[in-house]
């Protein structure tokens, strides 16, 4: 390697502020003009970049009410309930603890795997129902298992518990599609992602956006 020969690292690598706002930028630039809230294109902008899928925003539906109801929680210091770990360790836990909100996830709980082992169901569903009385006025963060927006959509039905907010966008090939359909379906506010896509990252990704716009309120 000569002097002037540049490393990868020289040639790519910015400071991780300069990646987020370029990030950003380019994610604004490549979705254009929307049609929405500012507050919802805050959303839909992070959860793109957080899939690296620009695509993605054409698929993002956000509840008209999902910003309001999803801060006006978090400002009361709401538990917000994760499907899975993969979720818990993307959200802005400081951001969180500011809002004197708990955070759960049942889905490694010693009852909870062997109840769900008992009974022959998911873990994720047996773990949103068990946590269920946590999420009266709270926040529901799925992005993994559909089984468990499923469950939670079964307890809203029965009258059991009425969540602030959903963010649900469970990934897959199997009934994921359908869990979200049925939750745009209901009129409890949600942010989801139509069809198959979605993931732990990018509900992640949307509940961080929420968390920084209930601040900026």
């Amino acid at each position: 390697m000569t002097a002037t020969t540049r490393t990868l690292v020289e040639r790519y690598v910015l400071p991780p502020n300069a990646i987020e706002t370029l990030s950003l930028s380019r994610v604004r630039q490549a979705i254009g003009d929307l049609a929405l809230p500012a507050h919802d294109i805050a959303i839909i902008e992070r959860m793109v970049y957080a899939a690296g899928d620009v695509a993605l925003a054409g698929q993002i539906r956000v509840h008209p009410q999902a910003v309001v109801a999803g801060s006006a929680a978090l400002r009361a210091g709401c538990t917000v309930v994760a499907d899975v770990n993969m979720v818990t360790v993307a959200l802005n836990r400081a951001a969180l603890a500011g809002f004197g909100c708990p955070l759960e996830c049942g889905i490694a709980d010693p009852g909870v795997v062997a109840d769900a082992k008992a009974l022959g169901l998911p873990r994720a569903m047996v773990a949103m129902r068990r946590l269920a009385p946590a999420l009266e006025g709270g926040i529901a963060v799925i992005g993994n298992a559909p089984t468990a927006l499923l469950a939670l959509l079964d307890l809203i039905d029965q009258g059991d518990v009425q969540p602030a907010l959903i963010i649900g966008t469970p990934v897959g090939f199997v009934a994921a599609a359908e869990s979200k359909d049925e939750l745009m379906a209901r009129s409890v506010p949600y942010v989801t992602i139509a069809g198959t896509r979605g993931g732990s990252a990018v509900a992640a990704a949307a509940m961080n956006a929420l968390l920084r716009l209930a601040a900026e309120a």
